[in-house]
């Protein structure tokens, strides 16, 4: 496995040059990045390990879980106490320990990073920096784990890390990138590790053939929704998959007032006509919709709102039950045929969880 080794002249210049003021409030992290970037090396969307230096005590694995860090306090396994991230053995003799992450979509253009070390106080990483390449060889993942790979860029430049916080900073590079690798210096921990931004999706050469266009993987994003009680995020819904239980959709507070809706507001991957629609209520079994409704509209504004009055209805209200897909094509669409969307609204009725939103065409 490949370890840049740099000398100790290097290495104190590098810690103690200036960078770039681009951090970002803990408390401002999910506001600057949530509703126009997603994570792009998160397993949900089929990220991998390629590579690490070491993970003695915890598995670099965990680095790209979507799910919070959590704390089991007074469990032990062979290697020590129990962590829910990445954390080496200590007296690292190289500068810095490091992983390799391939994203899973095509490629993405990165906005931001955030690095937490929830839990981890004592233990730690001091600092990191964040390199990224792009490469679609057909040999690319064994070439960017190799010794001499010289194809790594400056995403984020060193910066210090405190214990047990979350910490983030805008990209000093937002160029385009298909794996990238995180170096935490000297070693330590750190329990997760987000590489904010837009995906670069691949689309097939004929714009006849048929693809999701709002999926995740293709540049689809959930702008906005009406909430997100149980913090269970409306992004879930773009996911590919149908996810392993009732935590990965998106679910709303139970209603109390006659009439109430929620919604959702999704971007397309690129501007297309719809050809299907899947509503997915997977594991919400006595907490689905009763009902949903979808409307679209054609517009180049990034974030229309709620009430914009152009919306047109695609499909009217329709019946929805427990933990299954339901799919509308054909007839059961309105304003489809030769009509182009950039955004729809699924609204429910009147509260519940929702797994996944799909919609299916073809781009313009």
């Amino acid at each position: 496995m490949e370890v840049q080794v740099l000398s100790p002249e290097v290495i104190q210049d590098t810690m103690s040059a200036p960078t770039p003021s681009s951090a970002i409030p803990a408390d401002l992290i999910d506001s600057t990045f949530g509703s126009t970037s997603i994570d792009l090396t998160s397993s949900s969307l089929n990220s991998s390990i390629l590579a690490f230096s070491d993970e003695w005590f915890a598995p670099a694995s965990n680095l790209t879980n979507p799910k919070p860090p959590i704390r089991r306090p007074g469990v032990f396994v062979p290697t020590g106490a129990w962590y829910d991230g990445w954390e080496t053995r200590r007296h690292n003799p190289e500068p810095y320990d490091w992983v390799i992450i391939k994203l899973g979509v095509a490629s993405g253009k990165v906005k931001g990073i955030e690095v937490d070390t929830a839990f981890f106080d004592g233990n730690h990483a001091e600092a990191v920096e964040v390199q990224g390449c792009f490469d679609v060889a057909e040999d690319a993942d064994a070439k960017v784990v190799k010794r001499g790979y010289t194809g790594w860029n400056q995403v984020l430049g060193h910066r210090g890390c405190g214990a047990s916080q979350r910490q983030a900073w805008k990209a000093d590079d937002e160029s385009e990138v298909t794996h990238v690798r995180l170096c935490m210096f000297p070693d330590g921990g750190i329990a997760r590790f987000r590489l904010y931004g837009q995906v670069v999706p691949v689309f097939p050469t004929s714009t006849q053939q048929e693809v999701e266009l709002s999926s995740a993987l293709m540049g689809g994003m959930v702008l906005s929704a009406s909430e997100e009680h149980f913090g269970s995020s409306k992004s879930n819904l773009l996911l590919p998959g149908r996810g392993v239980d009732m935590g990965g959709g998106w679910e709303t507070r139970r209603s109390r007032n006659q009439g109430h809706v929620d919604w959702v507001i999704v971007r397309l991957g690129v501007r297309g006509t719809v050809k299907r629609i899947v509503v997915d209520t997977a594991f919400y079994r006595g907490n689905y919709p009763q009902a949903m409704k979808v409307d679209g509209l054609d517009s180049e504004e990034d974030s229309p709102g709620a009430e914009d009055p152009r919306w047109n209805e695609v499909l009217g209200v329709q019946r929805l039950g427990p933990d299954k897909e339901h799919e509308y094509a054909g007839s059961s669409l309105s304003r489809v045929e030769q009509v182009a969307y950039t955004h729809l609204k699924m609204t429910i009725m009147p509260d519940g969880g929702v797994k996944r939103f799909r919609v299916f065409g073809t781009r313009l």
